[in-house]
């Protein structure tokens, strides 16, 4: 059986068109958890009384990783199938992530399809791609869907908006990580599994459509703060040491060609125009390298752990995280 699990925060019409999408699947067996994260907008009694969903109550937000653990631990199923409340699956989503999750021994993880609601024209994420620095972000990100990601192949990890992990794999090596809360937590989830040897199928027929940015917005330096935190934490916990050390230099790079995007109206500083908005993101990268540098210690007995399920030596991660390298251009 599989278990699809759905963390909701105050989302309420969302939710519904996303469980909606669930009650329309087709060819397998499965049951629905919600996780609900202390929502004060009747979100919760609409999943369990219009759905029939399982519904874990949380009395405050304790973020996506946590909500998804509870979940995790909740299921009965022999896959855990993620499905966040702003996305709405085709009927064979579920179907096309099980046989790819399932297709071989090495398989703990099957990435979706995943399409840009407002514009289902183009892609929000066909798999993940990573840069050097360790900020993540889907393959294929704002391309038109002209048939280029329509073949099975392995792909870096899933993104968790949308993607199907064996329990096998999760008991071996964990769940989220909680310390990461929200943003980034699906690349370290997937870069844990693919060190301790797993792989990752991306399944084009697995097809879902995402509203974009939908839980704290594009223009969030709350978002922002988080998804520089945990690109941080990210490397200090996993990355090789060779890379480590290099990670200043990338991430110089990166903000250099944002920057000089910046200077066209283009790229992801668009989301915060003007004078006003460029201090804005630097207060926001600023807190999110403090909060990380705070969390440093903790990160470096994790990483430490990570010895303890390895498969892949460093230099074999060096080559799978350059594989999978992010192009400079999209990253900034």
């Amino acid at each position: 059986m599989i278990s699809v699990v759905v963390v909701n925060w105050n989302r309420r019409e969302l939710l519904r068109a996303c469980l909606d999408s669930l009650r329309r699947q087709t060819g397998v067996t499965f049951e629905t958890v919600v996780v609900d994260n202390g929502s004060s907008d009747g979100s919760a009694d609409l999943a369990e009384r219009e759905f029939s969903a399982r519904v874990i109550r949380n009395r405050d937000n304790r973020g996506f990783c946590a909500a998804n653990n509870q979940g995790i631990a909740a299921a009965q199923g022999d896959f855990i199938a993620l499905l966040n409340n702003d996305a709405e699956a085709e009927p064979g989503w579920l179907a096309a992530l099980h046989r790819a999750c399932s297709s071989r021994p090495d398989v703990g993880m099957a990435a979706s399809k995943i399409l840009v609601w407002e514009d289902p024209r183009r892609i929000d994420k066909a798999g993940h791609l990573i840069f050097p620095d360790g900020q993540n972000r889907g393959r294929g990100a704002g391309a038109l869907d002209t048939g280029q990601f329509d073949r099975e192949e392995d792909v870096a990890w899933p993104d968790g908006c949308a993607a199907m992990y064996s329990k096998s794999m999760l008991d071996a090596i964990g769940g989220f990580d909680e310390d990461f809360f929200a943003y980034g937590d699906d690349a370290e989830l997937g870069l844990r599994a693919r060190i301790a040897g797993w792989s990752c199928v991306y399944a084009p027929r697995a097809v879902v459509r995402h509203h974009r940015g939908s839980t704290l917005g594009k223009d969030s330096a709350r978002r922002l703060q988080l998804i520089e935190r945990n690109r941080v934490l990210l490397a200090l916990k996993l990355f090789p040491a060779s890379l480590l050390l290099l990670n200043p230099f990338y991430f110089a790079l990166r903000l250099a060609a944002g920057a000089a995007l910046a200077g066209r109206g283009a790229g992801d500083t668009a989301h915060f125009p003007g004078l006003r908005g460029k201090l804005t993101m630097a207060g926001a990268i600023a807190k999110g390298d403090w909060s990380a540098l705070r969390l440093a210690a903790k990160m470096l007995r994790k990483r430490a752990a990570i010895d303890r399920i390895r498969k892949l030596t460093p230099a074999e991660v060096r080559r799978l995280l350059f594989q999978y390298r992010l192009p400079l251009r999209e990253v900034a």
